[in-house]
């Protein structure tokens, strides 16, 4: 009787876990469905990880990593994250914050000082990183993408020339989505780490997380597994222009 009584709740253990397994695989099978009919009506073409407490639950790649060689995405392939970078560059200075090298409220000059000054004593680092600095958004200056990205520049010299404009509005009194912005803090960071932005992700975060797949992209480098870019039209998909890695930066360069 007693060894009776030790069966059932091992019995009970595992109708329960397969009663989970088998909930797991429907909605991986759901989501899969899901993916597949984006991906043919071209509103998806990338990878996806699904996870739901700390399971895996869908890796699968939709789509081709490169269209001209039919090569397919896998959950291996490696895509530029574009502006999900800036989850990561705020995070960098969420730990100088903690570190006490940067104040949340403090002005950009005291930590950017060859900045404007006229504009630099009035744009807080809370500003840059909400959005609300009043900075034009580089990416959205006429002609920019056509006749500016492809081009090299220095992290200062890039400021000056395209992250130093006159605000479209006083600090703290409008949300406008702003790459400047995400540039300048990311220059903040070098100038306050005495390393590149990219020494500062990969020490900071990749490194310590084991974030083997993820770095900062360099169009010169062999990177496996790497996927090609592309645009959408209404008749298909075209290459991506080519644009200079050192343009993104802080804002979108991982």
């Amino acid at each position: 009787m007693r060894k009776f009584s030790r069966l059932i709740p091992l019995a009970v253990s595992v109708a329960l876990l397969a009663s989970t397994t088998s909930l797991y695989a429907d909605k991986a099978a759901d989501l899969a469905a899901v993916l597949s009919k984006f991906n043919e009506q071209r509103r998806f073409n990338g990878s996806a990880l699904v996870a739901e407490h700390g399971k895996v639950i869908l890796a699968k790649g939709y789509g081709k990593a490169n269209f001209e060689w039919n090569i397919p995405n896998t959950p291996d392939t490696k895509f530029r994250l574009g502006s999900i970078t800036k989850q990561f560059t705020s995070m960098v200075i969420m730990q100088l914050v903690q570190e006490g090298k940067i104040e949340l409220d403090a002005p950009m000059s005291r930590y950017l000082p060859q900045y404007r000054k006229d504009t630099g004593d009035r744009i807080t680092i809370r500003n840059l990183l909400t959005h609300t600095s009043g900075i034009p958004n580089y990416t959205a200056l006429p002609g920019f993408m056509t006749d500016v990205s492809r081009d090299p520049y220095t992290t200062v010299d890039f400021i000056q020339k395209y992250a130093s404009g006159d605000l479209e509005f006083e600090p703290g009194t409008k949300f406008n989505y702003s790459n400047s912005g995400y540039f300048l803090l990311g220059a903040i960071i070098e100038e306050l780490t005495g390393k590149t932005y990219e020494q500062n992700v990969q020490e900071r975060i990749f490194g310590l997380l084991g974030m083997t797949s993820s770095g900062y992209d360099h169009s010169d480098k062999i990177i496996l597994h790497r996927a090609s870019g592309y645009g959408k039209t209404p008749s298909g998909y075209t290459n991506a222009p080519y644009m200079d890695m050192s343009i993104p930066f802080a804002a979108a360069g991982l």
